[in-house]
């Protein structure tokens, strides 16, 4: 059973995608620690030859694996570069659904584990430096175009990011959103429940001088040349003057399900009323959830969910082939937004 699953995940997507020239090739990802940066690991996903065999990248009783041919060659490139941020607490393979699918219409896709905010490394010393998640992004750029094995991989030229919930507050900041503390302290005086509040101040975020010369920083990255952002988080921190200088394009997503704690009228509503004199695009679906943009469940995943990690259940409720639906739909509207920028 769970073969023709993955046999039906493939069929679906190579149905609908705008382009099937390409294996995913997919490989690891290791970026050293510099003298003012941390190590950085992930997976980098692009377009292979044909006759590369493709299988499961891991085995799980919860998540449908997307599909890929290990340390594949690589088709000749250059190609247009992506670079996913994931959510709190998530990790390098929340996107691969997305990763997959464009590496198969001609996308290089690198997605990379935050330290301090991902599945794996909740350090709270790492996740006060909260500026440190725009410079991963950068970092993952600067070596996949230096790097002498990689470097006719991506087109320098051609460089995209998406991110997932504070992966788009992490994307906004490389779009040229400035961090605004003072901005953010009075929005949470007035809402002391928000979510993105309790999580900011749990981690001390710009608590000390030194820390807020940090956050409100130029964050920014010019060689990205437009964003999706996801559901994000984090709106009412950015200063609106910086928010109403962005002219990079910008998709934007909200997920009117509300079943995340975010709230759409101050985040992705919101973030959309400052981008005014951006290029924007937004896209409200009736159904999306937050937890839409992680990947496709197994059939028995929200129960396996409910047993072992209760609360936790609620990333799989509506997660099996209705967020397939869903993520086809998505794939087929980045990639258009990605190729037309």
């Amino acid at each position: 059973m769970k073969s023709f699953l993955h046999l039906l995940a493939f069929l679906c997507t190579a149905a609908s995608a705008t382009a099937q020239d390409y294996i995913p090739g997919l490989r690891d990802l290791n970026i050293p620690a510099a003298a003012d940066s941390r190590p950085l690991d992930g997976l980098l996903w692009y377009p292979a030859a044909n006759a590369a065999a493709l299988e499961p990248i891991y085995d799980s009783k919860v998540w449908e694996a997307p599909l890929a041919a290990r340390e594949a060659a690589p088709a000749t490139g250059p190609f247009p570069l992506v670079v996913l941020s994931h959510g709190m607490y998530g990790n390098a393979l929340n996107q691969a659904w997305l990763a997959e699918a464009l590496a198969r219409q001609g996308f290089v896709v690198a997605a990379i584990s935050h330290p301090g905010t991902s599945t794996w490394s909740r350090e709270p010393d790492l996740s006060r430096q909260l500026w440190q998640r725009p410079r991963d992004i950068s970092r993952v750029i600067d070596h996949l175009l230096a790097a002498p094995q990689l470097a006719a991989l991506a087109d320098p030229a051609r460089i995209y990011m998406a991110g997932h919930s504070l992966g788009g507050f992490t994307a906004a900041l490389l779009a040229g959103a400035r961090y605004d503390a003072d901005r953010f302290s009075q929005m949470c005086d007035t809402l002391p429940d928000d979510l993105v509040c309790g999580i900011l101040k749990g981690w001390k975020i710009a608590e000390t001088p030194e820390d807020r010369a940090h956050m409100q920083a130029e964050l920014s990255d010019p060689r990205i040349r437009a964003f999706a952002l996801f559901d994000l988080g984090g709106t009412q921190s950015f200063s609106e003057d910086s928010l109403a200088r962005i002219t990079r394009p910008m998709l934007v997503y909200g997920a009117p399900i509300m079943n995340s704690g975010l709230t759409l009228d101050i985040e992705s509503r919101a973030l959309v009323q400052a981008l005014s004199a951006a290029d924007v695009r937004y896209v409200e679906p009736q159904t999306l959830s937050h937890f839409d943009f992680l990947g496709q469940c197994q059939p028995d995943g929200l129960a396996i969910l409910a047993a072992e990690a209760p609360g936790d259940e609620i990333i799989c409720r509506g997660g099996g082939m209705e967020r397939a639906a869903k993520h086809q739909q998505i794939i087929t509207e980045v990639a258009a937004f990605f190729n037309g920028n």
